[in-house]
């Protein structure tokens, strides 16, 4: 997918993706793609906030496309909505390299204790 982190704080997570190489078959970036993108910022930033010995876990996500990037890179930018001890909800608005909105993603995290390790 070529995602590059920009910027990581439980405030705030930045990551860019080029379009080249996950476009679909007419040439847009592929709508999976996104989610991919917010997926991936909105489950870093949660298991950020859940801290050392928690696990955030995707529970929700949702996309609404609005606007179809057909070269360079799409910026993700992913904020919370809430941070809770158990649920972490995060938004993630998706741009062009033009500031234009394509995508806004939400995704909500279940956020868990660790699995005991065997051994």
């Amino acid at each position: 997918m070529g995602i590059e982190f920009l910027e990581y704080t439980v405030e705030r997570t930045v990551a860019r993706m080029p379009v080249q190489g996950n476009r679909q078959t007419v040439g847009y970036l592929h709508g999976g793609a996104y989610v991919v993108l917010g997926e991936s910022l909105g489950s870093m930033a949660a298991n950020l906030h859940a801290g050392a010995g928690r696990l955030a876990v995707g529970v929700d996500i949702n996309a609404t496309h609005t606007r179809s990037a057909t070269e360079g890179y799409v910026t993700g930018v992913c904020t919370p909505i809430h941070l809770g001890r158990t649920l972490a909800v995060h938004e993630i608005v998706i741009t062009d390299e033009q500031g234009r909105r394509c995508c806004t993603v939400r995704i909500t995290n279940l956020i868990k204790d660790m699995p005991a390790q065997d051994g």
